[in-house]
């Protein structure tokens, strides 16, 4: 009796550490987490503008090197792509155009989500810095001229959501 407990039990440990050692099943694609070619997390974006939702897939700058880099050295923006900055805490944000190839729409975003402000069309590789001019939680990049193009304008609603 006592040998065949021991057998039993022997059988339920290997059972349990054969289950244990097998790799976790592989998540779907859907449920991975998107990646640009620069390595950073693509996310999907909507801009709320008045009886309109404007859809985007946008880069998330989250490091300092990433937030850094930007968009510089891209010869390219789709219409319905961009690159995201969030900002924590809120603050007043400048940025420049050192090395973007580009003109950008820059679509600086309150902590409530409204838009502050748009700075259309900014001039590639310009020194000059673009102000939020007051406190922003995230500022969107999009190729230059598509805000006025959507017709997207201060104070519509931006949507996404941290990965």
């Amino acid at each position: 009796m006592i040998l065949r407990r021991s057998m039993i039990v022997a059988a339920s440990l290997a059972a349990l550490f054969c289950y244990a050692a097998q790799p976790a099943p592989l998540q779907s694609a859907s449920a991975a987490l998107a990646r640009s070619p620069a390595g950073m997390p693509l996310v999907p974006l909507k801009i709320r503008s008045r009886n309109h939702v404007h859809r985007f897939t946008v880069e998330v700058a989250v490091t300092p090197e990433q937030q850094e880099r930007g968009l510089m050295f891209r010869p390219h923006v789709g219409p319905n792509e961009g690159m995201i900055f969030p900002m924590a805490p809120t603050r007043v944000a400048t940025f420049w155009m050192r090395n973007t190839m580009v003109p950008l729409d820059m679509v600086f975003i309150r902590a409530d989500g409204t838009i502050a402000r748009i700075a259309v069309n900014t001039v590639p590789y310009s020194l000059d810095t673009v102000s939020s001019y007051e406190p922003v939680a995230s500022v969107l990049e999009l190729a230059g001229g598509r805000t006025a193009e959507l017709g997207i304008k201060a104070n519509d609603r931006v949507i996404w959501r941290r990965p």
